[in-house]
């Protein structure tokens, strides 16, 4: 193909970032936006000189390439499914959804018709990721501390449970994701939450929620999300190994063996423009580089939700 078209389902604040990051790729358009919220669309698709469309059968009969599902948590199902009955290459933005037997039923329809996915755990694609798991080959992972320290999003379906999933679910799952990249599967979670909400009118997600984990591999972990700040504090993993201490977030990565510290920089919109790249490559049929697909995506998933389980039920949960 000469130009991979590209309609996007949704268009919040991540829509508008996939919508800014394809338009600047070689031969992309973005070809078309549907939203439920109809100014919404038309701002979006306004911006980058395409079309609105009603819904997303409208949108996929127009002849898109690919489709990008940029919806909130509890608005996934529907569109997957239209794109999937459609055979259309599929990007689908994180958490992939609320209900996990809905994440599970549509993995199960793609790996059915063998489609092309990705998820956006754009994390994987930092250079720096690659060197955390470069220094870590061959070590024994004794330890590992990831936290996910920020504010209340501005958006509003945000601080409730029954939208969002809480903290764990729609932020933390990237240190999640990076926690089984770097280390390897999670076994065992054990999560206790706040009880007490951020200062957000309505909110009843937990202000704070802690985990403690366990690692196929022998290794033990915890992690700590808030989201009680007017600012985002912190993102990332420590990991200590025999000998080692690493620690890796979006704008670096430090490496130290006794006094010899390395710290190399990064610049998180890297990665964000990498995904779509490896995503549009793999749908023009050229390099393979998914590193998430659907399939990869859901195992996440299903651990940000053990998580949240466990902080709701004050029970073990077993991953």
């Amino acid at each position: 193909m000469t130009v991979v078209r590209v309609g996007l389902v949704g268009a919040g604040g991540v829509a508008q970032r996939h919508a800014r990051v394809l338009s600047g790729l070689t031969d992309v358009q973005v070809a078309g936006v549907t939203d439920v919220v109809p100014a919404a669309a038309q701002a979006l698709a306004s911006a980058y000189r395409t079309k609105v469309f009603p819904d997303v059968p409208a949108l996929l009969s127009d002849g898109v390439d690919a489709v990008y599902v940029c919806v909130p948590p509890f608005a996934h199902g529907p569109a997957e499914r239209d794109v999937i009955a459609a055979g259309v290459p599929l990007f689908v933005e994180k958490p992939i959804s609320l209900d996990q037997d809905i994440a599970v039923s549509l993995a199960a329809e793609i790996a059915e018709r063998s489609l092309l996915t990705a998820v956006g755990h754009h994390w994987r694609y930092l250079a720096i990721a690659d060197q955390a798991r470069a220094a870590l080959a061959g070590r024994d992972v004794r330890l590992v501390t990831g936290a996910w320290l920020d504010k209340v999003p501005p958006v509003g379906w945000w601080p409730h449970r029954d939208r969002s999933g809480g903290p764990v679910v729609e932020q933390a799952a990237h240190v999640l994701d990076l926690a089984r990249y770097l280390v390897g599967e999670v076994t065992q979670v054990s999560a206790v939450g706040s009880g007490t909400p951020p200062a957000v009118p309505g909110a009843d997600i937990d202000g704070s929620t802690v985990a403690t984990l366990r690692f196929v591999g022998g290794a033990i972990g915890t992690l700590a999300a808030t989201c009680v700040l007017g600012w985002k504090e912190r993102a990332g993993l420590e990991i200590y190994a025999d000998g080692l201490a690493l620690s890796v977030a979006e704008d670096g990565l430090t490496i130290r063996s006794g006094d010899d510290i390395t710290t190399v920089p990064s610049d998180p919109e890297s990665a964000r423009v990498a995904v779509d790249a490896a995503f549009i490559r793999a749908v023009r049929g050229e390099e393979q580089d998914i590193r998430v697909p659907y399939a990869e995506a859901l195992r996440t998933h299903e651990l940000a939700l053990a998580v949240a389980t466990s902080a709701a039920s004050g029970k073990t949960v077993d991953v």
